[in-house]
């Protein structure tokens, strides 16, 4: 453009662009702070959000789309504002802690708008449970498959046995959504971590919450699926070492102790075991339970429990019976070992605890009450740990 003959115009690069490539009135730029949701009250004056007229439709959060307000602290029901996270889906589901029975009930209920998976835009999703620090394998707890929908409906029950008050303290309860794939690996599509100590003894919680995705791992991303598990675990286990002090966790064990007062000596249940330390390369132990009373100068005190193949949860039901005067009694310590049978080659030690009068916590409360109430039957969980009794070692073949 020209104004007087000979004197040229000058046109900025912003008209020049608007005249030139954007026909119609020009749009106001979009700044940084455009780009993320809008929170709360700013911490200086104002709201510290922008007019709703200045907000892309696109770049605004589902929160203020959908006229929603943001929760106040302590609800139930999280809510996330991302949309990278509601779209995996939202699982519904209920827990419950029985001290009683050392019970976790987990509900799983069902899981509305799963991300598809598949060619045909479905999903054969199902829910698997882990809890955490702990060895996944002898842990984990599985729901049925639905196929090929993306609001599955499961109504499941699945429980953990063997589960006391410290855990309720310190563990973490994951929640994982797969797709199943019978040609190939089954993929992952959302988890949940419920820390159990928002959970109340014989109250019933409900969730209904957003699937996030997977928490990345520190391990090289070159790393097998299987070496990043074993990664994730000792991880885990090794922060939970730091912060409990404790030993290696190796499973549980229910025992019954009863001393007859009839029969003159001690009966002892062995009932059953629960989440043991997989031993075997199927992922899998052939666990048996041995018994022995120290001090056993005679070495006749040991009792053994059949094998069961090929699981991390046996059941046994078996009892064994300890001639002994109640006096002589107090003065013993009952040793329990759990181990690994193995054909042909030493078998493999998975876990053990003492109780008697130099044990600690449960161990020792369970050995006193027995001493205290004749003829009653004490049925308490105890957790084994890996560390090996003196005399265990040159038995482990027996």
């Amino acid at each position: 453009m020209r104004g007087r003959r000979g004197d040229r115009m000058t046109i900025n690069i912003q008209e020049h662009m608007a005249i030139n490539v954007c026909p119609g009135p020009i749009r106001p730029i979009r700044q940084i702070s455009d780009y993320f949701p809008r929170r709360g009250p700013g911490p200086e004056g104002g709201s510290g959000e922008a007019p709703t007229h200045l907000v892309p439709l696109a770049l605004a959060p589902p929160a203020a789309l959908l006229g929603a307000t943001t929760p106040e602290d302590g609800a139930e029901v999280d809510s996330y504002d991302s949309d990278d996270a509601t779209a995996l889906g939202t699982l519904e589901f209920d827990l419950l802690y029985d001290r009683a029975s050392c019970t976790l009930h987990c509900s799983i209920l069902r899981a509305k708008g799963l991300k598809p998976m598949d060619f045909n835009g479905l999903a054969d999703p199902y829910v698997k449970l882990h809890l955490l620090p702990g060895a996944c394998k002898a842990n984990k707890l599985k729901t049925k498959t639905q196929r090929n929908t993306l609001n599955p409906v499961w109504n499941e029950d699945l429980t953990y046995s063997g589960i006391t008050d410290d855990d309720i303290t310190h563990k973490v309860l994951r929640i994982a959504v797969c797709d199943e794939d019978k040609l190939s690996h089954n993929e992952f599509i959302g988890e949940i971590r419920v820390p159990l100590r928002r959970l109340k003894p014989s109250q019933k919680k409900h969730f209904n919450i957003c699937l996030e995705r997977q928490v990345p791992l520190a391990s090289p991303s070159s790393m097998s699926a299987a070496l990043r598990g074993i990664s994730c675990y000792l991880k885990e286990l090794e922060q939970a070492e730091q912060g409990q002090g404790l030993l290696e966790e190796r499973g549980r064990i229910l025992l019954s102790l009863s001393y007859s007062s009839r029969r003159r000596g001690l009966l002892v249940g062995i009932l059953r075991c629960a989440h043991l330390a997989a031993m075997d390369v199927n992922g899998y132990s052939d666990p048996y339970v041995k018994t022995y009373l120290r001090p056993d100068v005679d070495k006749k005190s040991k009792h053994k429990t059949c094998v069961k193949k090929k699981t991390l949860n046996p059941e046994f039901n078996e009892e064994f019976f300890y001639e002994i005067e109640l006096s002589t009694l107090a003065t013993k310590t009952l040793e329990v070992t759990v181990w690994d049978y193995d054909i042909g080659k030493s078998n493999d030690f998975i876990g053990g605890v003492s109780l008697g009068p130099g044990a600690r916590g449960e161990a020792r409360k369970h050995w006193s009450d027995c001493l205290q109430q004749p003829d009653a039957a004490l049925e308490r969980w105890h957790t084994l740990t890996s560390e090996l009794p003196p005399a265990a070692g040159a038995l482990s073949s027996a």
